[in-house]
């Protein structure tokens, strides 16, 4: 693997903004819009995820849409955001999400590619930098009954991928004494809302 940028290095042509959601491509503009809509009603609205609230109000999110289905063309794409995500500053871009709208459809094959990207990135000794997190439309989490509502706290509009600076995440953990009462919570949300209700913020994540 290449090498890549860190946040504290320079190099010309290294300065990065975010591009306006109205000059990207048509398709592109969908597919973040319905991300947003989907952070914001579910991630946020139904606070799924407690740190997520402040970096969407502050801007902090990028959002990186892959068009490609060829290994080597996801290969770059997924080199090209980690460099653009350590080569940024925490306060311009927290976190990234990368969206696959075409080809990663099937959970199993979501899986592989999420297992490649982790492999990468332990090639690359970046795990002490950066880590993954997982979203797919029909998401499944292992061991657990299909028509369970917790699948839905990680149900998103696409198969996506988060990247997130390993080092705020150290930090916004050091402030929860029990992480894994997270998910509990979540759960418990899911269920008070009730299946119509879920189904209805969520209808990508609706087994057919």
């Amino acid at each position: 693997m290449s090498k890549l940028l860190y946040a504290n290095e320079t190099a010309e042509g290294s300065h990065i903004t975010k591009p306006e959601l109205a000059t990207l491509p048509q398709a592109h503009q969908a597919v973040v819009k319905l991300t947003q809509h989907w952070l914001e009603q579910m991630v946020v609205g139904l606070n799924l995820c407690p740190f997520s609230a402040s970096v969407i109000a502050r801007d902090q999110v990028y959002f990186a849409v892959c068009d490609a289905v060829d290994d080597a063309e996801i290969h770059q794409f997924y080199l090209n955001e980690l460099q653009r995500l350590l080569a940024t500053h925490e306060n311009d871009i927290a976190t990234s999400l990368l969206i696959f709208p075409q080809g990663q459809d099937a959970f199993e094959d979501y899986l592989s590619l999420l297992d490649w990207f982790q492999q990468l990135l332990e090639q690359a000794e970046l795990t002490e930098h950066m880590q993954l997190a997982s979203f797919h439309p029909q998401y499944q989490f292992e061991g657990v009954a299909s028509e369970d509502l917790s699948h839905f706290t990680n149900r998103a509009p696409y198969p996506t991928i988060q990247l997130l600076r390993q080092d705020q995440m150290t930090k916004v953990l050091s402030h929860v004494s029990d992480p894994q009462k997270i998910y509990e919570d979540n759960i418990k949300t899911l269920e008070n809302l009730g299946r119509r209700k879920v189904e209805g913020l969520c209808p990508w994540g609706v087994s057919l």
